[in-house]
């Protein structure tokens, strides 16, 4: 059949790789490489979200929808300490790693086909699990990403519904060679430190190996759960 992809932040260094590796393999007649600087599509600009699903939804049908998207310190360091909390900082992670994610799930999850597996991916955090928290801090973006694990959660429950072959799920991406990771990297060992491109091709192969069973999950790199 000839069905389409979609990556939204399709300009970072995750999504650029994640384009490339789509276009490579032939699965999609298109494959629509949406960001704000490219096509003009802004996750705090509900409108144009709208108005990218609305152009894509007069082609194939996506398949594949993938949010690449995210914030950690543009403007704001992560906090060591709760004595660091900002409301300002709290609402900027929540605005752009989980209330952009959701609109675009507003927009672009009525376009999935019902007869046929489609997918919906959006990049979380290992930092986001509630469970796997043993060392804190870094408040704002831990509970953005917890609130966009909830929402992919909430969102997988009703899909189920109505499209029983879809999945939804966050993926964790490990430490990227990204602008989002270059002030954190310290200590990484060098073989857990991933180009752009193996950790895009990582991802898509931990996708093709999702069941609507596990539909809602948080899953890494190397296809290991998450805790919740």
């Amino acid at each position: 059949m000839e069905d389409s992809a979609v990556v939204i932040g399709a300009s970072g260094g995750i999504g650029a790789a994640m384009t490339e590796r789509l276009r490579a393999s032939g699965r999609f007649v298109a494959v629509h490489a949406l960001s704000r600087t490219e096509t003009g599509l802004d996750l705090e600009d509900e409108a144009s979200i709208a108005a990218a699903a609305a152009s894509i939804a007069k082609g194939p049908p996506p398949t594949l929808v993938f949010v690449a998207t995210g914030v950690l310190h543009a403007g704001h360091e992560p906090e060591r300490t709760y004595k660091a909390l900002s409301a300002e900082h709290l609402l900027r992670d929540h605005r752009i790693n989980a209330v952009g994610p959701a609109l675009v799930a507003k927009h672009f999850l009525p376009l999935l086909p019902r007869d046929r597996r489609a997918v919906f991916a959006a990049l979380s955090a290992r930092v986001g699990s509630i469970g796997d928290n043993r060392l804190g801090g870094w408040h704002a973006y831990r509970a953005s990403k917890a609130a966009l694990n909830m929402i992919l959660r909430t969102l997988a429950v009703e899909l189920g519904r109505s499209h029983p072959q879809a999945v939804v799920a966050g993926l964790h991406p490990g430490t990227v060679e990204t602008p989002l990771s270059a002030p954190f990297r310290r200590g990484v060992a060098p073989d857990k430190l991933f180009a752009p491109d193996f950790s895009a091709e990582r991802l898509l192969a931990v996708l093709d190996g999702l069941t609507p069973a596990q539909s809602g999950g948080v899953f890494a790199w190397d296809g290991a759960r998450i805790p919740e």
